[in-house]
């Protein structure tokens, strides 16, 4: 349902895959528009898609605060989110895809004691995992409160994985892809409720392409060493050629599978398994579009009043939706 009102004005900071994957859904929600990018790179080297868009240095951000309703972060979570989203919550209603899971009780705080002393609102780690696959634990815990939950993600790319790979000292490119182990999905597909370490779920496997007369040792240490990311895997380190890499590593596929499984009834005689999944041509694109979704949210919590951090457990689906409850009731329900 078209808003009749005016369009939620939303703005980019970082005009990566996730930014542009943000520009494109904007256009394909008729209730809002892209107003302004916000980049550290030199503006004039960047050209929206989206016709009459300015861009601007990050540095300008403070000056627009009046001119946009959301601000979308898409920064990437191994350095920039953990700086940007509290200086932006300061300012903004903002959407972030910060998905470092370890860190993100503390991330939630730093931003939430700014977003509530501005009175803003900002969304935390939306995307899909962080953000749709968090739903569906919550959900499969308390449907099938005897049982047991598994997350696997692959094979496909993951955007932190990678982002945090080139910031290693000597590395060009570079692409990461995690990888299920297919005899752990297969035991939890029958139902066996197997105990599974963190290295016995998935494997990485990293294609880098090196500056000229990097210390190639050094690189593969500090990747596999990487605490939240690599260390805990079994991960393979692969260097490759820039023609190569641009040959067969520049496209961003990922999927994902969530499971809940358990037994209900008398003796626990009846076996229940809950799946979700998920499976994408473009990873950026797809968590693009969940943070213009939540952008919605964060907006209208806003005029309601909310402030301060949020995450997706905190907003109804029907505030996340481009319709109203009673087209909801009628066509969903």
């Amino acid at each position: 349902m078209e808003n009749k009102e005016r369009k939620i004005k939303l703005a980019i900071a970082g005009y990566g895959n996730v930014g542009r994957g943000v520009e494109y859904a904007v256009s394909q929600n008729k209730d809002m528009e892209l107003t302004a990018v916000f980049t550290r790179r030199n503006p004039e080297e960047i050209t929206p898609v989206t016709q009459g868009v300015k861009v601007y240095k990050i540095e300008e951000a403070e000056h627009h605060a009046n001119d946009i309703d959301v601000m979308m972060l898409c920064g990437g979570s191994a350095t920039d989110l953990m700086e940007q989203a509290p200086y932006f919550a300061a300012m903004y209603n903002c959407v972030d895809s910060f998905d470092t899971h370890a860190r993100i009780p503390e991330y939630f705080a730093a931003v939430d004691a700014k977003a509530q002393k501005a009175k803003k609102v900002s969304v935390i780690s939306t995307g899909w995992d962080p953000g749709l696959f968090s739903l569906l634990r919550v959900l499969g815990m308390s449907c099938i409160p005897n049982g047991c939950d598994y997350s696997f993600w692959g094979k496909g790319v993951s955007q932190g994985h990678s982002d945090a790979i080139r910031r290693v000292q000597g590395v060009k490119h570079a692409v990461q892809y995690t990888i299920p182990v297919e005899q752990a999905l297969a035991e939890v597909r029958k139902g066996n409720n197997p105990t599974l370490t963190t290295r016995q779920k998935h494997l990485r496997e990293c294609f880098v392409v090196a500056q000229p007369n990097a210390d190639l040792n050094s690189i593969e240490q500090e990747i596999k060493s990487m605490p939240n990311y690599f260390c805990d895997y079994d991960t393979t380190v692969h260097f490759i050629s820039e023609e190569e890499f641009k040959a067969n590593h520049t496209k961003m596929p990922h999927g994902g599978f969530v499971f809940r499984t358990g037994t209900t009834g008398k003796d626990d005689m009846h076996q229940q398994r809950m799946e979700f999944s998920v499976q994408l041509d473009s990873n950026p694109e797809f968590t693009a579009n969940i943070m213009v979704a939540y952008a919605r949210a964060a907006y209208n919590l806003h005029l309601k009043g909310e402030m301060g951090a949020k995450t997706v457990f905190d907003i109804p689906f029907s505030m996340v939706a481009a319709v109203s409850n009673e087209e909801l009731r009628r066509t969903m329900l």
